[in-house]
């Protein structure tokens, strides 16, 4: 879709700010009593729901806040998405399967919640009506005495509301991912791991005096998948040279390929040349909903890059990009820093600088098997020791 931001104008601003509204996020407009214009500076609007104004730019900020969505102020697609799908609660419509047009929004989340809360595996909360949703609904419908058929009617709906008060929280699918990392044990060797370097192809991402983000992140995932490859680790590409799939197709590729971890690659861009940093992102809505496994080795891999690369720290967040939210294993996305500072570019075209990324992250992703036994301080885990120890193990 064509984005919108501040000074645009049209109908697709009314309906924006209608959707805002409609989640509380916006007030009514009345007009002006006095006259005054606004003290940003701007022209008044007050009237006209068709200008995308400051106030409906808070508002967006606001609403990609609380949805874990990057805090820019523009409607772009992910952000309209999630904008209707906000509107929509549980018995507001018939949920079915459909494999052409899978049905998403609120209304699936809650569903999903609701399964997992009563012992069924709906597989991770992601608003979108599943294979995995459908085999949920109707094992619950079988269980109750309803017609297993998948589809969450009027009469599934009346059992879901009785059992209501008897059932609440408990959030299984993360300690089965917490459990799935145990029993797979300390050693790499046999461990799945998709590498996600991102754009690809004619999309470059962020370019700065010739340096592309495409490009460096393509080399980075060619450098940590010979380290991975070293400790015997199975490793696969998201995408090609030439191609840049969506995040959706990635997520599906992972899903795919059975994987065990995502690392999704990235360098950041930013109109101020101070920006500058590493930061690490994991599934999370910011209301509580979070990847556990995810948020762990997010921190994991953010405190081995910070101890070892002299980076800014700027921190792990909870987001809800589709290569997090739509993964059925934990996935974790790193900006590595911004090419739009000169610090942060010059180490990053350093080969020996992608090098020593590669090592930390590898050695990140051992801490998080480890489980905290036998560990080292952040840091001091060299890539030597890792592979002492994978060669101890195997014999």
């Amino acid at each position: 879709m064509h984005l919108l931001r501040r000074s645009d104008v049209g109908p697709a601003v009314v309906e924006v700010r209608t959707m805002l509204r409609s989640l509380g996020l916006l007030p009514s407009r009345s007009a002006p009593t006095d006259g005054a214009a606004p003290s940003d500076g701007t022209a008044s609007t007050a009237g006209d729901d068709s200008v995308f104004d400051i106030a409906l730019e808070h508002a967006v900020r606001a609403f990609q806040q609380r949805r874990g969505l990057t805090v820019d102020g523009i409607v772009g697609a992910a952000t309209y998405q999630a904008l209707c799908d906000a509107r929509l609660r549980l018995g507001d419509r018939s949920l079915t399967h459909s494999v052409t047009r899978p049905m998403r929004g609120d209304d699936v989340f809650a569903l999903q919640e609701r399964m997992l809360e009563l012992g069924y595996d709906a597989g991770r909360a992601d608003g979108v009506f599943g294979p995995q949703t459908e085999y949920a609904l109707a094992s619950f419908q079988r269980d109750y005495g309803l017609l297993a058929d998948g589809v969450c009617g009027p009469g599934t709906m009346r059992a879901l509301r009785q059992l209501q008060p008897k059932v609440r929280g408990g959030r299984p699918v993360y300690l089965r991912e917490q459990e799935q990392v145990r029993n797979a044990g300390p050693q790499l060797r046999g461990k799945r791991i998709v590498i996600d370097p991102c754009h690809g192809g004619p999309d470059r991402g962020v370019m700065v005096d010739g340096a592309a983000e495409a490009d460096l992140m393509w080399d980075l995932a060619h450098r940590l998948e010979g380290r991975m490859a070293a400790t015997g680790m199975e490793t696969l590409l998201s995408r090609g040279p030439y191609n840049s799939p969506s995040e959706a197709d990635r997520a599906s590729f992972a899903n795919n390929a059975g994987a065990d971890l995502v690392l999704s690659l990235h360098t950041d861009g930013h109109h101020s040349p101070s920006a500058q940093g590493v930061a690490t992102f994991h599934f999370g809505t910011g209301n509580g909903t979070t990847s556990t496994v995810g948020e762990a080795l997010a921190g994991f891999i953010q405190r081995e890059l910070v101890a070892r690369t002299g980076m800014l720290d700027c921190g792990t967040h909870p987001k809800t990009w589709d290569v997090l939210r739509m993964t059925r294993m934990p996935a974790v996305r790193i900006e590595l820093g911004y090419l739009t500072n000169a610090l942060d570019r010059q180490k990053l075209l350093d080969p020996a600088f992608r090098d020593l990324i590669a090592e930390r992250v590898l050695v990140a992703v051992k801490r998080l098997y480890l489980l905290g036994e036998d560990d080292q301080p952040t840091g001091t885990f060299t890539f030597a020791d890792l592979l002492r120890r994978e060669v101890a193990r195997a014999e």
